[in-house]
């Protein structure tokens, strides 16, 4: 593989990353306010896709303003699941959430199978997203330099949330110590609505960009995207914003690099993520950046 090829693979491998990325921080931050593993997340950025689609086709609405009414949609989505699934079993075993996550996770897929079937939906995406960029004679297109950018600039946004916000400090304090939390006056289940709806929001962002990429969606298209986030985010450190990052970029990574090294074993491409996860955790069983759960969070 020559040099040109490889960096235009990397820079590939950056955009399916910054992807998985997205998705992963909105597991990490479940993660670290309810020990929850949100199994119907990856299909929350499912339905934020064909929401995006159905604003698009059928009201002419405008990529980002389909975007933005996407994260909207996906927001009350995540607010509803934790309102109607999991808040009354907030005191439940844990296997309990889990298994209430599965069944949510079923019922959108079925969901909209049944409203929109299960025949892939062609989504294309505005045309500047395909415009080519000639850089030191590597050529990629505008929308694959475009979302690890997005990305980049929303992390920031979420850590700045985080630890330089009120309601920043109230989630970390949550994540810390719900007793205390609710003796100090502040609405546990206010603050954890909010940590679904960015986490939703985050979501819908990478669903529509992986449209956008794509070109298709279907009902059970967060499924693998969905575990594939999830593994980015133990790879990373489950619990840390930043480690998702990681985690999603490390994958996406290893994902594009190696087919383009061994095109033969593009069949086998969705295990290459699980087999370098493992790798790694049989050295960093917490992951790259895991947190010691009794002194910090994210």
């Amino acid at each position: 593989m020559d040099s040109t090829l490889f960096l235009q693979q990397l820079v590939n491998g950056f955009s399916l990353g910054s992807m998985y990325a997205l998705i992963a921080v909105g597991y990490t931050m479940v993660y670290g306010v309810l020990r929850l593993i949100n199994f119907a997340h990856g299909d929350i950025m499912m339905v934020s896709a064909y929401a995006a689609l159905f604003c698009i086709t059928s009201l002419n609405v405008p990529f980002l303003g389909a975007l933005s009414l996407a994260m909207i949609f996906a927001m009350v989505v995540g607010i509803a699941t934790d309102k109607i699934a999991y808040k009354p079993l907030r005191k439940a075993p844990r296997i309990s959430l889990l298994i209430t996550a599965i069944g949510i996770s079923f019922f959108l897929q079925n969901l909209f199978n049944m409203l929109f079937t299960s025949t892939p939906k062609a989504f294309l995406p505005p045309a500047y997203f395909e415009e080519l960029i000639n850089v030191g004679g590597i050529s990629v297109t505008f929308g694959s330099l475009l979302v690890p950018l997005i990305t980049f600039i929303i992390v920031v946004i979420v850590l700045l949330i985080l630890y330089k916000s009120k309601y920043g400090i109230a989630i970390r304090a949550l994540a810390f110590d719900v007793q205390t939390v609710n003796l100090m006056g502040i609405d546990a289940n206010r603050i954890i609505a909010m940590v679904f709806a960015l986490g939703s929001a985050l979501a819908a962002v990478g669903g529509v960009f992986w449209a956008s990429m794509y070109y298709s969606i279907t009902p059970t298209m967060g499924t693998l995207i969905g575990l594939k986030a999830f593994a980015a985010a133990v790879l990373g450190g489950i619990g840390s914003v930043v480690g998702a990052v990681i985690g999603g970029l490390i994958i996406g990574l290893t994902e594009v690099i190696a087919v383009a090294f061994f095109p033969e074993l593009s069949g086998f491409k969705d295990a290459f993520a699980f087999i370098f996860l493992v790798f790694i955790l049989l050295f960093k069983p917490t992951g790259i950046l895991g947190i010691n759960f009794e002194k910090s969070r994210f």
